[in-house]
């Protein structure tokens, strides 16, 4: 098998003429150089330089493989300058997200990270945390911006994101009725929720059974645009990110109910295998740091807007000691 340091002493040896000016340009002795000059040859099974020329001159067939050799060198020289700088980084990124980053910050965390990584390519699948978390122990992924929690935390590096506010709301007609009822929030129409798989589900039955409501419907969908798109027409209690449905609350489309008690906010992170580029994975990580932190101030500034304080409903506080029962 070749070894680099025996190409290495062949083509400084051919370029310079001399074992003596080879080894100085290697930072060895001469011997080393001759003995790996040697080797090298042992393996090949021929001579590859005329040793009583002077300067030293390589024999027909060293001048052809001198010309591989140049090739091998360089070839690894451009393959070691990936750990250089990641900023060279080429292969395609498989990244994972879910829908609410999707739909949020992520098209600005994109055109950054392309504009950062000009030779970047994106393999993008986007899908609850679940999902991904399982891909990413598969090797199928390689970074995933999702929620955590379902890895061995030694099998990962993590980085936390900026969390997102949860809220509920219904349609203009069901504000009218909630408003009118307000004692009946829990009870009158189902809830809307993400899959019973993904923990924002889970989160709200929780929150529902802590409230008195033991038993309630929730309507599980796969997809944030169409629970959105479902509360807005009149389907029931929509549980959603806030910032995600900001213009449609904020033009009346939405309502929202101003909860006894507000419900737990989403937690995301960027994840990753400790196997894989680290000084990568940890700069697209700061990055999506960055843009989550944006986005969420712009939201914030976004809410001082006084269309949002007409769009509020205000339901009565409900038991959390007796049972409520959903209306049939």
């Amino acid at each position: 098998m070749l070894d680099f340091k025996e190409l290495e002493a062949f083509v400084w040896a051919v370029r310079l003429g001399s074992f003596r000016k080879a080894a100085s340009r290697l930072h060895l002795t001469q011997p080393s150089v001759s003995e790996r000059i040697s080797r090298l040859e042992s393996t090949v099974g021929e001579l590859l330089l005329e040793r009583s020329m002077r300067p030293i001159q390589p024999t027909m067939r060293g001048r052809e493989f001198f010309l591989h050799a140049e090739h091998m060198l360089e070839q690894r020289d451009e393959a070691m300058k990936l750990f250089d700088s990641e900023e060279a980084f080429s292969a395609p990124l498989r990244l994972g997200t879910i829908e609410t980053i999707a739909h949020s910050w992520f098209p600005d965390f994109m055109r950054q990270l392309t504009e950062r990584y000009p030779r970047l390519t994106i393999e993008l699948t986007v899908d609850y945390s679940p999902a991904v978390n399982q891909r990413l122990i598969n090797n199928e992924l390689d970074i995933l911006l999702a929620m955590n929690g379902y890895l061995a935390a030694d099998q990962i590096d993590q980085m936390p994101l900026n969390p997102y506010e949860m809220g509920m709301f219904v349609s203009p007609q069901h504000a009218e009725r909630l408003g009118s009822n307000p004692e009946d929030w829990m009870t009158c129409l189902p809830f809307i929720s993400f899959g019973k798989r993904a923990r924002p589900y889970e989160e709200l039955v929780d929150y529902l059974a802590d409230r008195g409501l033991a038993q309630p419907r929730i309507h599980s969908v796969n997809t944030l645009m169409t629970i959105a798109r479902m509360t807005m027409e009149g389907l029931g209690i929509g549980a959603l990110p806030v910032s995600t449905v900001l213009d449609e609350w904020r033009r009346g489309a939405l309502y929202r109910l101003a909860l006894p008690v507000p419900l737990p906010a989403m937690h995301y992170d960027v994840i990753w295998r400790t196997a894989n580029h680290p000084r990568f994975c940890r700069g697209v990580g700061q990055l999506a740091q960055q843009c989550a932190e944006a986005y969420a101030e712009g939201r914030r500034k976004d809410m001082a807007d006084p269309a949002f304080a007409v769009r509020w409903v205000h339901p009565a506080p409900a038991s959390n000691t007796h049972p409520v029962r959903p209306s049939t």
